[in-house]
């Protein structure tokens, strides 16, 4: 089982040196989320807390997830990033494959993309897009990615996106995973359709159990069983030793973790959260 540590709401200035001790614990990952902006009014619920309240406010920290893995790849030589979730329908496809590329190419082949639609109407229709037309866009932005960081000379013509031949150098030396994230039955089958795995928000773990259960019945419904597919989870009720072995139980095979109490934890506490994690889970766990 694979351990990532989530970075949200943690200051700039402490990203580098928590990821220097990450990898120095044995994490596999990190985890970078994603936000635009902070919006004083919302015309829609945020998806994954019971009351659909945001748990954070404009003075919230947020780094720019692209920026952050350069960043951290730059003093690590082992650990890997990907974004979790990086918001999709806000950015055209064809700007974030050289982003892409950049990044892939710094952190030698270290990064990995997690995608989503995003919940905020105002984050897609103050940055240019639609936001009910997401999930169609979405589809065909991924198969843009997909072709221009396969390298050469590339056209493409959609409904939402087109572009004449055009290449992108240098190309990742090895393919970019693509994590599908999101809880519906569309997002779902769009992690089965087309994925190499799966990221989830915050869950209960019986949730989590039938997520998967399905997301099982979705690849093999697509001829994709035998693929290679990863899960990525933030399960907020098993924690543990016994905890993490009964999630990988269900089918996680990587596990977003934030081991410190408090999001505004000074960074010695964070440090020291991190080897304690390491040294009690990670170590027995891969021994």
């Amino acid at each position: 089982m694979k351990f990532s540590l989530g970075i949200v709401f943690s200051p700039l200035d402490q990203l580098t040196e928590l990821a220097r001790t990450a990898e120095e614990c044995g994490f596999t990952s990190i985890a970078l989320p994603d936000s635009l902006f902070y919006s004083e009014q919302v015309s829609a619920s945020y998806p994954y807390t019971p009351d659909g309240r945001r748990f954070w406010d404009g003075d919230t920290p947020w780094a720019d997830p692209m920026v952050a893995a350069a960043a951290m790849g730059a003093v690590t030589s082992r650990i890997h990033f990907y974004t979790q979730v990086l918001k999709l329908d806000p950015r055209n496809p064809v700007l974030l494959a050289r982003q892409i590329n950049s990044v892939a190419n710094l952190t030698g082949n270290r990064f990995g993309l997690g995608v989503g639609l995003g919940w905020s109407p105002e984050e897609s229709r103050w940055c240019g897009t639609e936001f009910r037309d997401r999930g169609a866009r979405a589809d065909e932005a991924i198969e843009v990615l997909r072709l221009i960081l396969g390298g050469g000379m590339v056209s493409y013509h959609g409904k939402h996106f087109a572009f004449e031949k055009l290449q992108m150098s240098p190309t990742p030396t090895a393919p970019v995973p693509i994590y599908i994230g999101g809880h519906t039955e569309p997002a779902l089958r769009r992690a089965a359709r087309v994925g190499d795995g799966w990221s989830s928000a915050m869950m209960r773990f019986e949730d989590l159990r039938t997520t998967i259960n399905r997301l099982h019945d979705l690849r093999a419904g697509f001829g994709r069983a035998d693929r290679p597919f990863e899960i990525q989870a933030v399960c907020i009720d098993r924690f543990g030793l016994d905890g993490y072995q009964a999630q990988q139980s269900i089918g996680v095979t990587d596990a977003i973790v934030v081991p410190w109490r408090r999001f505004d934890a000074p960074l010695n506490a964070k440090l020291e959260a991190l080897h304690r994690f390491g040294e009690d889970i990670i170590a027995p766990l891969s021994g």
